[in-house]
């Protein structure tokens, strides 16, 4: 009976409040499980709505971003456009400034021969005042009755018969007055000043210069084919002067525009291989690059 009762003890089931305490601690780890899970989900949805509120602020930066590089785009175009004008007018202002120095060089040059034709003038008055009179006191003839070995000629005061065609004005103040137009973008007025400037002063240094001024009317106008005409005149009738080169390169262009680029890719060519280092073989070898060709 006893050995009974101690096997009872042993082997029986556990007490009561044993069995209650291990209840508890179970549903206080599952207590604390579903608070962490609840945790880690409240932290989930607050780092979703981080990334989403980071994502939409990239978002909207990027697109920022690209309006403000489709601006700079813009301003850029604009820009490019603008400064290829006022190339253009700058590169008209300087051949303008070039043209003046060379005139003015022309003529210092012309008034050392006025000089020196007046003291030798002087110089032979004098010798003529010094010596002595003829022998006989023969006067010398007038100019008047004078007589040519066909025939008498025209008195001074006759003279020949004047022109009647009488320039608008000087050719200086022609010249400088297309100039001035074709900077101030009055084309009519200065293609008819340089159209007079040729016609009444087509031998001077300058004439060459009107010529080519007419074609850089027509050129800005976008008349090509006149233009084209123009320089060619330039190259043809005045192969020394100093603007064949301008004149030139102005022909490629010409030539590009109206659509012959063989004949435009071989004219800058040319410029090129004529006028190394001058800023019309730089300005051909750019637009040769500018229509896909190579520059040799």
């Amino acid at each position: 009976m006893l050995a009974g009762a101690l096997g009872g003890t042993l082997f029986g089931p556990a007490p009561a409040g044993a069995v209650a305490r291990e209840i508890i601690e179970l549903q206080t780890g599952v207590s604390q499980l579903l608070q962490g899970q609840q945790n880690m989900q409240t932290e989930i949805t607050q780092n979703a709505a981080v990334q989403r509120t980071l994502i939409e602020q990239s978002l909207d930066s990027v697109n920022k971003l690209s309006a403000s590089m489709s601006a700079v785009q813009k301003t850029t175009q604009d820009f490019s456009a603008a400064s290829g004008a006022r190339l253009d007018t700058m590169g008209t202002q300087v051949q303008g400034l070039s043209d003046n120095v060379a005139d003015l060089q022309a003529r210092v040059g012309k008034l050392d021969q006025k000089l020196t034709d007046i003291q030798n003038t002087l110089q032979n008055v004098d010798s003529k005042l010094a010596a002595p009179p003829p022998a006989g006191g023969a006067a010398a003839p007038s100019p008047s009755t004078m007589s040519a070995p066909g025939g008498p000629t025209p008195t001074i005061a006759g003279g020949p018969a004047p022109s009647t065609a009488v320039p608008p004005a000087s050719a200086d103040v022609l010249y400088s007055n297309g100039l001035r137009d074709i900077n101030g973008k009055h084309y009519d007025l200065a293609t008819q000043e340089f159209q007079d400037y040729l016609r009444f002063y087509g031998d001077t240094d300058l004439a060459s210069n009107a010529q080519f001024y007419l074609g850089e009317v027509a050129y800005n106008q976008s008349q090509f084919q006149q233009a084209l005409d123009a320089y060619n005149k330039v190259i043809e009738d005045y192969p020394k002067s100093f603007k064949t080169a301008s004149a030139r390169m102005r022909k490629g262009f010409c030539l590009a525009e109206l659509g012959q680029k063989a004949s435009a890719v071989r004219e800058l060519r040319a410029v090129v291989r004529l006028y190394p280092g001058t800023d019309e073989a730089k300005r051909a070898a750019a637009k040769l690059k500018e229509m896909g060709a190579t520059v040799g």
